[in-house]
C-alpha cells in the first residue's frame, strides 16, 4: 500500500475545513463530517510497514536449503583460495584467489543474516586446516561440485604450477556445482520469490560462470607453457 503524503492530507483537510467554514455563512444546523484522527497516517504508515515486512518474509523451505547448503560450499572455496598464497601459486591465481575469498565471505555473511532474521538455524562454520565444519543447521557434505577429502589432500600437498593446475581444475568444478545449486533454486514451484535469495542466486550464478571462463583460459594457458 502507498502511504499517503503527511503533507498531501494536512492540505486536504484546510481545504475541507475552508469549505465547511464558507457553507456555515448560508446553511446552519448542516452536519460535517469529523476531521481525520491525528494518528491516522502514524497508523497508515504502520500497516504499509507490516506489508512490506510480510513480503519480505515470504520463503519457501527450498530458499532455506539453499542458503544453508551454500553456506557450506562457501566454505570449501574460502579454504582453497586460503592456500594459494603458502602453495606458490602464480600471481594470476592469487589474485583470483584473493577475489573468491573476499565475494564469498561477504556472501555467507549475507545468508547467515537472512536465515537469522527469519528465525532459521543459522549455520555456523569452522575451518580446521582443510577440513570444513558447519554446525547449527542440516548440512548436506556431498552438495555438486564439492571436493572430496582426497581431492583436498592432493591440492594441499601441490605446489607451484601443480598448485595452479589443481587449484583451477577443481575451483571450476567446485563453481559449476555452485551453479547447479542455483538452477535447481529456480527450477523449484515458489522458490526464490524473496527479493534477497533471488538477488543473491543471480549473482552467484553470474559470477561463478565468469569465473569458470576465465579458470579455463588459464588453464589453457597452463598447457601451452605459458603463464596464467
Amino acid at each position: 500500500m502507498r502511504v499517503p503524503d503527511p503533507s498531501w492530507l494536512a492540505a486536504a483537510l484546510l481545504a475541507t475545513l475552508g469549505a465547511t467554514a464558507c457553507a456555515g455563512g448560508s446553511r446552519t444546523g448542516v452536519a460535517t463530517a469529523p476531521p481525520p484522527a491525528v494518528g491516522s497516517v502514524a497508523e497508515l504508515e504502520t500497516i504499509a510497514k507490516a506489508r512490506r515486512d510480510s513480503a519480505r518474509l515470504r520463503y519457501t523451505e527450498a530458499d532455506v536449503r539453499f542458503m544453508t547448503g551454500m553456506i557450506g560450499h562457501h566454505a570449501q572455496a574460502l579454504v582453497m583460495a586460503g592456500l594459494a598464497p603458502t602453495h606458490g601459486a602464480s600471481a594470476s591465481v592469487q589474485t583470483l584467489a584473493a577475489r573468491i575469498i573476499n565475494a564469498q565471505q561477504d556472501e555467507i555473511a549475507t545468508m547467515q543474516h537472512w536465515l537469522g532474521d527469519r528465525r532459521e538455524p543459522v549455520p555456523e562454520v569452522r575451518i580446521q586446516g582443510t577440513a570444513v565444519m558447519v554446525q547449527g543447521a542440516e548440512h548436506a557434505p556431498h552438495m555438486p561440485g564439492m571436493l572430496s577429502d582426497e581431492q583436498m589432500r592432493q591440492l594441499d600437498e601441490a605446489r607451484g604450477p601443480a598448485f595452479d593446475r589443481l587449484f583451477l581444475t577443481f575451483m571450476i568444478q567446485h563453481h559449476r556445482g555452485a551453479v547447479v545449486m542455483v538452477y535447481g533454486l529456480f527450477a523449484t514451484d515458489g522458490a526464490a520469490q524473496d527479493a534477497a535469495v533471488f538477488k543473491l542466486a543471480s549473482d552467484i550464478q553470474v559470477d561463478q560462470i565468469t569465473e569458470i571462463d576465465r579458470m579455463e583460459r588459464m588453464l589453457a594457458a597452463l598447457a601451452e607453457g605459458r603463464a596464467p
